[in-house]
């Protein structure tokens, strides 16, 4: 038996192919007849071909457990989302407009501060923010640029439209996910990339090496790029490794790279030191330099903060970006793209409360059972409580986080989130919840991935995607209909 689309429900959702029952949405018409095409045992066996692959090519993360790390195969779907290109390139309008506003933000606030002192930002956001890094202040990186490499949250409402979740800007990670998504697509699926306009994402390795290479302090035609990585057991250590073969560059731990008097940073090689120019780091702050945060860290490069100060080594993201990394700054974003370049935000936030403030805190206390509610400087899905999913017990514990520390806590609405047929037990098309994650790179110029990575939730009827707390992922397609 194929698939029946008219029997498929989304449950009162947006879905992502089908509009209503048995009609596909114009970017999904050619993959929503091919797969009705598809017996019981064709869909099964492309399905087997796609965990084969995985296992073939070794895509897995990492899970931290009680018990220990676990590294788990990647958890993929087989159906594409599907996005027009015409929606996607006015989405990605926006995502450049931010990340703009949020380096001029960065800067502004590690110089002259005159977001603060004009009264957009209030001051004690900035002096309570575990991201500021007092010593960045003064410190002008290449083209003004901190977060050279961001992964912005995206999510579809029941409006059909993109709504911006929340912007990372320390070691945003995924990106090698979204490109194996599309590797082993194109094994299992192979037929529809011959038949469908849809959009390539193989140049993100290259536009990476590039906003990388641009930012060196040597105007040498080949820097020396490396990539930092806290090692093997990190949770991204695949993408870590994915990313620097991908780009030609080396793979390095702390112990890898030393600092000379002179601040310059060389690497150990079998041949003698060698010098680097650009370091892509995978490590957060606190561990970059025992000279100067964490004086117990052993992943980090005793005297790398004087060489990046000195000029003499470029680091992406910068030291201090993470300052707009924190959702609290998130809830003033359109405000700051209004202060900065005088335009209205091309992409809108998810209405935001900050339990800071007292009315917004006395709406979050009174309706903990309808929201979301975030710790500001969290990822991964750790640490949040939503409401319609919690118990009582839950929201009395949310209840004294809040009231405890109410800077640290925004609430934001239950949305209706988008859907897109998955693959469930027995091969059933079922609707699963999800988000996106596309990756913007600045340096002179700002580049959007076509698409990101899609990641769904697989449990029925489950908000949260993250693949550390049981979400998959699926290939996106950002599909040019007009296209002749």
């Amino acid at each position: 038996m194929s698939i029946d689309w008219k029997q498929y429900d989304s449950g009162g959702f947006f879905d992502e192919l089908i509009s209503s029952p048995g009609n596909a949405r114009a970017p999904a018409r050619k993959l929503a007849n091919y797969l009705a095409s598809l017996d019981e045992e064709e869909l099964e066996k492309r399905r087997l071909m796609a965990e084969a692959t995985i296992q073939e090519m070794g895509v897995s993360f990492t899970v931290y457990t009680e018990e220990g790390n676990i590294d788990r195969a990647w958890p993929f779907d087989l159906i594409p989302r599907t996005i027009s290109r015409k929606q996607w390139d006015k989405t990605a309008a926006g995502l450049k407009q931010r990340l703009r506003v949020l380096n001029m933000f960065i800067n502004d606030l590690y110089h002259d501060q005159n977001v603060i002192n004009d009264g957009i930002i209030p001051r004690h956001l900035i002096e309570n923010s575990v991201n500021f890094r007092p010593e960045c202040v003064g410190v002008s990186p290449p083209h003004g640029v901190w977060a050279h490499i961001c992964g912005t949250d995206l999510v579809r409402d029941g409006d059909g439209e993109f709504y911006v979740l929340e912007d990372n800007l320390r070691v945003p990670s995924g990106v090698s996910y979204m490109l194996e998504n599309r590797a082993i697509t194109k094994r299992v699926l192979p037929e529809l990339f011959e038949n469908d306009n849809i959009m390539p994402i193989d140049d993100y390795p290259a536009q990476l090496f590039d906003t990388l290479a641009a930012l060196s302090p040597r105007k040498v035609k080949q820097p020396e790029i490396v990539v930092l990585t806290p090692g093997i057991f990190n949770s991204a250590y695949f993408e870590h490794a994915f990313l620097a073969q991908q780009m030609g560059a080396e793979l390095v731990e702390g112990s890898d790279l030393v600092v000379s008097e002179d601040d310059l940073v060389f690497m150990r090689t079998i041949d003698g030191l060698t010098r680097v120019d650009v370091i892509y780091r995978r490590i957060d702050d606190l561990f970059l330099d025992p000279e100067v945060f964490d004086k117990s860290s052993v992943l980090g490069v005793p005297g790398l903060m004087r060489a990046w100060k000195a000029g003499n080594v470029a680091l992406a993201n910068a030291p201090g970006a993470g300052v707009a990394d924190d959702k609290v700054i998130y809830a003033y974003v359109p405000q700051l793209i209004k202060y900065y370049l005088d335009e209205e935000p091309l992409l809108r936030n998810v209405k935001t409360f900050l339990c800071e403030n007292d009315k917004d805190r006395a709406y979050v206390l009174e309706n903990l059972d309808k929201l979301v509610v975030k710790p500001a400087n969290e990822s991964g899905g750790y640490g949040m409580l939503v409401g319609p999913h919690s118990t009582k017990k839950d929201q009395a514990k949310f209840a004294e986080l809040i009231k405890s520390n109410p800077r640290n806590y925004i609430a934001q609405p239950t949305l209706a989130l988008s859907t897109a047929p998955t693959l469930v037990d027995n091969n059933k098309l079922e609707p699963r919840h999800l988000d996106l994650r596309p990756f913007i790179l600045q340096g002179k110029d700002v580049y959007v991935t076509t698409g990101g990575l899609t990641r769904v939730a697989m449990k029925k009827g489950s908000l949260v995607v993250n693949s550390s707390q049981g979400g998959g992922s699926k290939d996106t397609w950002i599909v040019d209909t007009e296209a002749k």
